[in-house]
Formats: structure tokens, sequence, C-alpha cells
């Protein structure tokens, strides 16, 4: 039986590689029951950025929703989580959020999360910034979300593309409150190096 139940959530920003690697991460335990929705939008970008087929990405999570189906379970506070991420999302469903549009049922999805008072991630994804995306994650943030940009850290000296995405989604599960193996705490510089020679976390 599950001990956890999260909602993954795929919109048309760059970087699906996130949710994916999400629900591959998710699909290796027993602990956790995942729920998919991903936008128009995503489904493209899956396939032009993985090159993965429909199918294989809805066969990672236990139940996948339609984008338009409001009437779903994840529409309902009644349906208990324990979080959502939204990895990638696109600066339009960031907005939806800001504003509570609940438009389609990722945006649907996240109101319920906030509402609820359950933890939200947001992986926006846009570079660079205008003043209207700035203030619509100082407004998620405002309403207890968590903005956390898929920025690769280079402390932990990846070598591949894999590795930096590992550690990011390792970093969200951690904010979810789920075991993870894809990405080590940071241990701290070692006594025997110099404190101003080699990487640090901030």
């Amino acid at each position: 039986m599950p001990g956890k139940r999260i909602i993954i959530a795929i919109t048309g920003a760059s970087g699906a590689l996130h949710g994916v690697r999400l629900l591959e991460a998710l699909r290796e335990t027993d602990q956790v029951e995942t729920h998919l929705v991903v936008t128009a939008a995503g489904w493209l970008s899956i396939e032009q950025e993985l090159q993965r087929r429909r199918p294989e990405v809805e066969a990672l999570a236990d139940v996948v929703h339609g984008v338009r189906e409001i009437g779903a379970s994840i529409a309902s506070g009644s349906f208990a989580t324990d979080g959502m991420v939204i990895a990638p999302c696109s600066m339009r469903t960031l907005a939806a959020v800001a504003h509570g549009l609940s438009d389609n049922l990722v945006a649907r999805a996240a109101d319920v999360t906030l509402k609820e008072r359950r933890r939200l991630v947001l992986m926006v994804r846009e570079t660079p910034l205008n003043l209207a995306h700035l203030r619509n994650m100082v407004a998620v943030t405002e309403m207890g979300a968590i903005v956390y940009p898929p920025l690769p850290a280079f402390y932990q000296h990846a070598e591949t593309i894999a590795e930096q995405v590992d550690h990011t989604c390792g970093r969200v599960l951690d904010l979810l409150g789920i075991d993870q193996r894809l990405s080590p705490s940071w241990p701290g510089v070692t006594a025997n190096r110099h404190p101003h020679s080699g990487s640090s976390p901030r």
C-alpha cells in the first residue's frame, strides 16, 4: 500500500525530462502513488525533447488524468494527496496558478493543493524573466508554493546532463518529503581543503 500520493504535472516549457525523471524515480518505489497530468504543449515538449511516445510516459504513472478532466479525483480537496510538482512549469501555467484561474486540470489541481495547504513545487522554466513572470512568482510564493527553477548546481561535480537532472529531481523529492537516492546531501567542505578552494552549495 503506497505511503504517499503525489501529483506530477508536465507543461509546455522546456525541460520535460525533469517531470519524466521524477516519474521514473517514483516508479522504483512502491511507497508513492503517482497521478500524472500533462498539457497538450507538455506532450509536444516530451516528443520534441525526449523522442518518447505518450504510452511509454503514461505507463510510468499509477494514474493518468486528461488535462481537460475537471471532474478528476485530483480536482477535489477531498482527495487526499501529499503534494504536487509541476515539472516543468511554463509561464502560462505559473500565471494561471498565481491568479487562481483553474482553467485546466493542472491549474485546478495546483489550486486545490494550495487551498488545502499542501506542498506545491513549481519548477518554473523561462529566461530571461520579465516583470509579469517575477510578480507571478512572488504571488505563488505568498500563497505557499515553492518556486524551484531547474537550475544546475556545480558543487556536486556532475559529469552528464542526466546527473544534473538527477540532482535537481532529488532536491525536489526532498521538498516533498520523499526518500530519494538521486542526489546525496551536501557533506560540507572537508577539513583538509582550504575553505576558498573548490565549490560550495551557496
